[in-house]
């Protein structure tokens, strides 16, 4: 985890995916359960994401990603109801976004929904989450 300030060239440019096609290490096994609407998709490679919100920015990784949101690795989550802003990188560009804490799992990480997602950024997760189901 690393420590990084909003506007800071290192906060939109130094979130790494290495998420490569293959890199899927499962689905949600039966597919979406009733109480969700995406698919959410296992990241064991991880990706990272550089991310702000109340009083902290960090770079963590993603350890589940879908359409609807992340859910993000941090030892100590902001609590539930937290407004965030997230940058990733991702085949074709940077993903920005800016979503709400849903859940927390303390010691393991947060459950974020993306509450704002741009056409573009929605395009290039669209795009990779295609490439990661093939």
């Amino acid at each position: 985890m690393q420590h990084c300030s909003p506007g800071s060239k290192i906060f939109a440019s130094r979130a790494e995916a290495s998420v490569t096609p293959g890199s899927v290490h499962d689905t949600t096994d039966e597919g979406i359960p009733p109480n969700r609407r995406y698919l959410r998709i296992s990241l064991p490679k991880g990706m990272r994401v550089a991310w702000h919100g109340g009083d902290l920015q960090l770079f963590s990784r993603v350890r589940t990603l879908s359409m609807g949101g992340l859910f993000i690795s941090v030892p100590d989550p902001p609590p539930v109801g937290t407004k965030l802003r997230l940058s990733f990188e991702v085949p074709g560009g940077n993903v920005h976004a800016e979503a709400i804490v849903r859940n927390t799992v303390p010691g393991e990480g947060m459950g974020v929904e993306f509450t704002r997602l741009g056409l573009k950024d929605r395009i290039l997760l669209e795009n990779l989450l295609k490439r990661l189901l093939r």
